[in-house]
């Protein structure tokens, strides 16, 4: 075996500007120990166990009481976290993991191989829409080779395998509290018990989330605050007002209004990045029920395509952040092509004519919005406005976190916004959202519009698996097979500035940001 060591880069090569305001920069000091910081994340999640639901305010405050075997740089490389060293075979089929000695669970239980073991084979294989797919596809066996050792034995090599391992694709889960259990019913869901550097103190339903230290972290020294409070206040210009007011140290990608970021970059003592989302990649569409009537007809999709001034969204309704995507595969994403996709440019007239060839007779087409703001509601009515103009009904119905969850995860609606990260590589946030084993009710990140297509089911699987040289050209011809047929309708790689106090320390140092921040954060 070829022994892989990493070990965690310098977070002053992270921290640079990106996007409008001041960039944080790194800390040139030693961490000073103490401290309670304000966060505000948006919307109030539906639960923090991180295991069961993966939308972004889950596991902005997750992702800090949980933990996975590795983290990432913004290179996406990996980094040690619950595994402080790996093994891989030369063939790239057998992973050897060895885990921190002296990690516990937040209730005192100790951390070991039969806690990976039950995670990976049995709960996220049950509950996990990222997770299902690979393990179903990819695993041979996942076994305990000692108390501190993990061997993960594939049945191809699959070169995304590492990047797998982020903490909201595969979070430790406590084979204590959870073997034997209706996962989804275990009480512990509500009060989460993981390794991380914060263990879970309280939550006040409609106000915060309090995270307090692990006093029995296994990473010596860390973490540095004392407290996190996690703030939750419904109103954006109220949001904007907290940190104006110096009641909140940090704005969460999404938290404010992206119109009102400028405004807020030019107050004192602030510092802004679009940094700590290469990970995710944020891609924003719209999904289409297709087994719901028209929905199903391709020529009506790719009208509403042409129908959408995805430029004016950008624009205006995004304030110049993003970019427009041509398919699946966003341009911050290995294997991204645009060769050969048909380009939908805003053509109220082609649309028109589409509509007519498709057949609509007029039925209105409800639209699920998605509850995450004000931005989000102006886009919704834009797109009303696009589809109004080439004939096509459309009725935006409107509904809370839970709400659009719960109808999301069980296909109950027409049109839905949604976006989705693409965590790094095709394998692991692409294919999710299009092969047909992923419609499964139960989760809003699947397959949840029910497109189905052999040819991109046989594609996305043997990229998965394919030499590096060959799965550009696999990758290529999905995303021309997709952009065609219109499974979803993309509308904006996302980007989300996250505002802080220049005096908060460490906050974004990883690809994944805020979502792990509490591990070396500090207050100057």
């Amino acid at each position: 075996m070829t022994r892989i060591w990493i070990r965690a880069l310098s977070v002053a090569a992270l921290l640079a500007a990106s996007g409008p305001g001041v960039a944080q920069t790194a800390a040139t000091t030693t961490p000073k120990r103490g401290g309670v910081l304000q966060v505000v994340v948006t919307p109030e999640p539906p639960m923090l166990m991180q295991g069961l639901n993966q939308n972004g305010p889950t596991n902005m405050i997750a992702g800090n009481i949980y933990e996975s075997l590795l983290r990432y740089d913004e290179k996406l490389q990996p980094m040690p976290s619950l595994a402080k060293s790996w093994e891989i075979s030369a063939d790239q089929t057998v992973y050897s993991f060895k885990l921190q000695e002296g990690v516990t669970w937040h209730d005192g239980k100790p951390f070991t191989a039969d806690d990976v073991v039950f995670t990976l084979d049995k709960f996220l294989r049950d509950v996990h829409p990222r997770w299902r797919p690979i393990v179903n596809a990819q695993v041979k066996a996942i076994e305990k080779v000692d108390d501190l050792t993990v061997r993960v034995t594939l049945k191809q090599p699959f070169g995304p395998f590492l990047l797998s391992q982020e903490v909201a694709s595969a979070p430790m889960i406590p084979k204590h509290l959870y073997e034997g259990t209706d996962y989804r019913a275990n009480p512990n869901n509500n009060t989460p018990i993981g390794t991380g550097p914060m263990k879970f103190a309280e939550w006040k339903r409609g106000s915060y989330v309090k995270l307090a230290r692990n006093e029995t972290y296994w990473d010596k020294g860390k973490p540095y605050l004392d407290e996190i409070y996690f703030q939750f206040i419904p109103d954006a210009a109220a949001r904007a007002t907290a940190y104006e007011t110096g009641k909140v140290d940090v704005l969460t990608g999404g938290a404010v209004e992206i119109f009102d970021v400028a405004r807020l970059a030019k107050l004192p003592n602030t510092c802004v990045t679009t940094k700590g989302w290469e990970m995710f990649a944020p891609h924003a569409w719209i999904t289409p029920n297709t087994k719901n009537g028209i929905l199903g007809n391709k020529q009506f999709r790719q009208a509403m395509m042409y129908a959408i001034d995805r430029d004016f969204g950008r624009e205006v309704v995004w304030s110049g952040y993003g970019k427009i995507p041509t398919g699946p595969i966003s341009s911050k994403t290995k294997f991204y092509s645009d060769q050969g996709v048909p380009k939908y440019t805003y053509d109220p007239k082609k649309a028109k004519e589409l509509v007519a060839a498709s057949g609509y007779k007029g039925e209105v087409i409800k639209f699920l919005g998605l509850p995450y703001g004000e931005t989000w509601t102006r886009w919704a009515e834009a797109i009303k406005q696009n589809f109004e103009e080439v004939g096509i009904k459309m009725e935006i119905v409107s509904t809370d976190v839970p709400g659009w969850v719960q109808r999301t995860s069980n296909f109950d609606f027409d049109l839905t916004f949604n976006f989705l990260y693409q965590l790094g590589d095709p394998a692991t946030g692409v294919a999710r959202s299009y092969v047909s084993s992923n419609i499964v009710k139960g989760n809003p990140f699947g397959n949840v519009g029910s497109y189905s297509n052999p040819e991109a089911d046989r594609l996305f699987a043997e990229a998965a698996i394919a030499p590096a040289e060959k799965r550009q050209e696999l990758y290529t011809k999905v995303q021309q097979i997709l952009a065609d047929e219109l499974p979803v309708l993309w509308l904006l790689e996302l980007e989300f500035p996250t505002i802080s106090r220049c005096n908060v320390k460490d906050l974004v140092g990883t690809a994944i940001g805020i979502n792990d921040a509490a591990k070396t954060v500090w207050k100057q």
